[in-house]
């Protein structure tokens, strides 16, 4: 069972990428744009390079009714319904757009739909979005199809035209169940409500449910940080992910409205996390990585037992390491060496596809040296694994002295049993799962004395 010394969460608890992709998204760069992304779909659709797998796909919803303080996600807060009927249309328009470079009938094998809130939408605008979705592609028989819940959008009936649509997999806003908590981040629900989308759920055949869980929210304490606990294992999620609460008021306006004196300290945030860690251990729960824990029985443990964990920019996924189409504003998606994102405002998003061009406005064409760090940092960060030998036949060099200077910062890790590590191969200790990122950052390049490193969260 894993708990956390509080001595090493000091030591590691520094900024730092989640590692949704390497290198990562603030990498990107405006000198990668259209034309680039073009090429990429085109060689896709021609099959040049590896192998083609099933795409991945991500449609980014940014509209919500209310606003949540504590969210630094890109949304859309309005009560205007119409501007979320527009925003379908422009969907819509980006999508035939870039299947007229990609081409139809390309296989699918995951869909996530996030936001914002995607139940903001109407149970006919879903149809429409799905339909345009499903008569684009070829989706494989045994497809993901997942969507993200505000369990105040949304009620059983609701959640049975979402199981009709096709969706298989539910995540869950929970955040905290305590009433104090909710109000001071602005989102009451009721535990009754999350209970009983939950037992619906099972009982209309939702293969996985997720449950969202925040630990540094304003007004926790240890004391209402056990009752969600609690609730949690009373509900018995397929999965959870339980993640650190990061203030920055300073990028993100909403989290303005947060009093930092409500907050608990970071000697709370550590106990908050231990207690997460142990409760859910001790209830059985697998612990995936990072913020992440399922049951055994759910896909995402079996794919750690079976070594086919990856990450895209939406988290760890069962899902091979495949191409993700990604639509909507501010969505970032990855297709063959490249990765791509699109306009961040509403505005310029339509904007651009008003004047017939795809809302591409930055990205980045992998070089060989990105392509061997993202092997490495993948392997670290989903399997707990690097072997040395598979990297030198994958991409021609020799290891040891390719990353001499990365093997030697690697000795304090081996010293505080985080890793094994031998001629041969890198191994990713029980303790050294949770400070994965801090491992995985010794290969990122752009790293290296980088003085903005504040800009990320902290790995704790």
């Amino acid at each position: 069972m894993l708990i956390l010394n509080p001595d090493l969460l000091k030591r590691y608890d520094v900024p730092g990428p989640r590692y949704t992709s390497y290198p990562t998204a603030d990498r990107f760069v405006d000198a990668f744009g259209l034309e680039q992304y073009l090429q990429a779909l085109e060689q896709r659709k021609l099959g040049i390079g590896v192998h083609r797998l099933p795409l991945s796909l991500y449609i980014h919803l940014p509209f919500c009714a209310s606003l949540c303080y504590y969210c630094a996600c890109n949304k859309i807060i309005t009560k205007q319904y119409d501007r979320a009927l527009t925003y379908l249309q422009l969907l819509r328009l980006e999508l035939d757009m870039t299947l007229t470079h990609l081409g139809r009938g390309q296989k699918v094998s995951q869909l996530h739909l996030g936001g914002g809130t995607p139940t903001f939408y109407r149970d006919e605008e879903l149809r429409e979005l799905m339909g345009m979705l499903k008569a684009g592609f070829n989706w494989n028989e045994q497809a993901e199809f997942s969507i993200e819940i505000d369990p105040r959008t949304i009620n059983t009936a609701r959640l049975s035209t979402l199981r009709e649509l096709g969706f298989n997999r539910l995540s869950l806003g929970v955040q905290d169940f305590e009433p104090a908590v909710q109000k001071a981040v602005h989102r009451i629900q009721s535990t009754d409500s999350v209970e009983s989308l939950l037992m619906e759920g099972r009982k209309l055949g939702f293969e996985s449910t997720n449950f969202d869980l925040i630990y540094g929210l304003p007004m926790q304490t240890i004391e209402t940080f056990n009752r969600t606990i609690n609730e949690v294992i009373r509900l018995r999620p397929d999965r959870i992910a339980l993640y650190a609460y990061a203030h920055l008021p300073q990028r993100f306006k909403s989290q303005r409205r947060i009093d930092s004196m409500d907050l608990p300290n970071a000697q709370l945030k550590v106990t908050m996390l231990n207690i997460g860690l142990k409760r859910l251990q001790e209830e059985g729960y697998v612990y995936i990585g990072m913020d992440h824990f399922g049951l055994p029985t759910d896909d995402l443990s079996k794919a750690k037992r079976q070594g086919r964990l990856h990450r895209n920019f939406q988290g760890y996924t069962t899902q091979p390491d495949a191409d993700l189409l990604a639509l909507g504003v501010s969505a970032i998606g990855k297709v063959g060496a490249t990765y791509s994102q699109n306009a961040k405002t509403i505005e310029e998003y339509q904007d651009l596809l008003s004047h017939g061009k795809l809302p591409i406005v930055k990205g980045l064409a992998l070089t060989r040296d990105d392509l061997v760090r993202r092997a490495i940092i993948m392997g670290l960060m989903c399997q707990g694994m690097v072997h040395f030998e598979d990297i030198e036949q994958s991409h021609l060099l020799n290891f040891s002295k390719y990353f001499a200077e990365e093997l030697k910062l690697l000795q304090i890790f081996q010293e505080d049993d985080m890793i094994d590590l031998t001629d041969q191969s890198i191994e990713v200790t029980d303790k050294g799962w949770f400070f994965v990122r801090a491992i995985a950052m010794v290969f990122d390049r752009y790293l290296q004395n980088d003085i903005n490193r504040v800009k990320f969260s902290k790995i704790i």
